[in-house]
């Protein structure tokens, strides 16, 4: 495989796609590059095409009227951002900004639909998996309507946790960064980290957290709904 064509294969997006598939997107993409803190592109703007991470992180968030900030995700290449335009014609749904120095392959949204014609089972495996990421996103909105901000806390720490695979992890975002994503502040999320590790749930030092007591965490992310 060529470096492109195996950053494709690599992108959970694209899982379920043939290398026949595979190289017909791959061979239409154009590489772009994003230092830190640039905005790839912004809420409301016209769908170009989908966006696939080749390297570096990116931010995934809202803004609202009154300029308040709402974290959707953090997401670390390889990945894919702005999928849902692509099929339901509309604009960006959120603004994405490059965390740290951000590589892209970008494959405009004609491009992208012309390879769908040519390969009628590449667009069902692509909405399959367009289909859990919603469901994702709609826990996100659960965690941001139900419980208190404690009960957040821990989901996403149980989250980190899963992600790393291991008790032992850095936070893969600053507090004010998890504050935004929980719908607070970031005094509240430094005080309940105070508080999980007085109450012998976590290790904190800085950003690198040890859950001590997972059946503990998970108690406290428990939400009645």
């Amino acid at each position: 495989m060529t470096g492109k064509l195996a950053v494709f294969s690599r992108i959970p997006l694209f899982a379920a796609l043939s290398e026949r598939e595979l190289h017909a997107l791959s061979e239409r993409a154009a590489e772009k590059r994003f230092a830190a803190g640039t905005i790839l592109f912004h809420e409301g703007d016209p769908c170009t095409g989908i966006y696939l991470i080749a390297q570096g992180s990116v931010k995934i968030f809202k803004t609202s009227s009154s300029g308040r900030e709402v974290m959707l995700s953090i997401d670390t290449a390889p990945t894919s951002v702005a999928e849902v335009p692509l099929f339901d014609g509309g604009p960006f749904p959120a603004t994405v900004s490059a965390i740290d120095g951000v590589t892209a392959y970008i494959v405009s949204k004609q491009d992208f639909h012309n390879v769908c014609l040519q390969n009628p089972e590449l667009s069902l495996k692509v909405l399959a998996v367009v289909g859990r990421r919603l469901r994702h996103l709609v826990g996100i909105v659960e965690s941001l309507t139900f419980g208190s901000v404690r009960q957040r806390l821990a989901r996403s720490l149980l989250d980190f946790r899963a992600s790393a695979g291991s008790d032992a992890f850095t936070l893969p975002v600053t507090h004010e960064e998890l504050a935004l994503r929980l719908g607070t502040v970031r005094e509240v999320v430094s005080r309940n980290l105070s508080r999980f590790q007085a109450e012998g749930l976590l290790r904190v030092h800085r950003r690198e957290i040890t859950v001590v007591d997972r059946a503990g965490l998970e108690r406290e992310a428990e939400t009645e709904l």
